[in-house]
């Protein structure tokens, strides 16, 4: 059984989640990989301010493919996340509600999660071209230079995840 969960509304709910709960998630999620969060990392540090607000939002470790005509966004799956956990606290410190992407996070990773109240998420690896049809409309945001690596915003409407690592530390991943 699935929950549904509307994460412009809800956002609460989704960080109270326990680990292991199915989610379908509707609303505004942002996509954002390696280069991009090295780019806010540089911009925060020089005291500037970031043109996105991440408050309450998902940010999706993802991997997109240009878009077929008529389609918001080509394949969609998500990337391995535990690239992005240099970054994981100074994303907590943006405010987001959680992060989505594939596979284990680093050990270290857990405390800012319990920390922030900021859960981990997981998606279908391999199953972009599904989760594409997911996608209600995509748009870049910030870095468009980056291509595919730019942050995007999504409207998603019943994407399918998974609590990875809950608010309280609690991991599907064991130990």
């Amino acid at each position: 059984m699935s929950f549904i969960i509307d994460v412009d509304k809800q956002y609460d709910n989704l960080r109270n989640s326990k680990a292991g709960v199915s989610l379908l998630i509707s609303g505004t999620i942002y996509s954002a990989r390696d280069a991009a969060h090295k780019r806010i990392a540089a911009m925060l540090s020089r005291g500037e301010s970031i043109p996105v607000d991440f408050t309450n939002k998902i940010i999706y470790y993802m991997g997109p493919t240009p878009p077929r005509e008529g389609s918001p966004i080509g394949s969609c799956g998500p990337t391995s996340s535990y690239r992005m956990d240099d970054y994981f606290e100074m994303t907590c410190k943006l405010g987001i509600a959680a992060t989505l992407g594939k596979g284990e996070r680093s050990p270290e990773l857990t405390n800012f999660i319990r920390k922030y109240k900021v859960p981990y998420l997981i998606t279908i690896g391999g199953a972009g071209a599904y989760l594409a049809g997911c996608v209600r409309s995509s748009k870049t945001v910030l870095f468009e230079d980056l291509g595919a690596e730019a942050v995007m915003e999504l409207v998603v409407e019943n994407f399918p995840v998974i609590v990875a690592i809950d608010h309280r530390g609690n991991s599907i991943f064991g130990g």
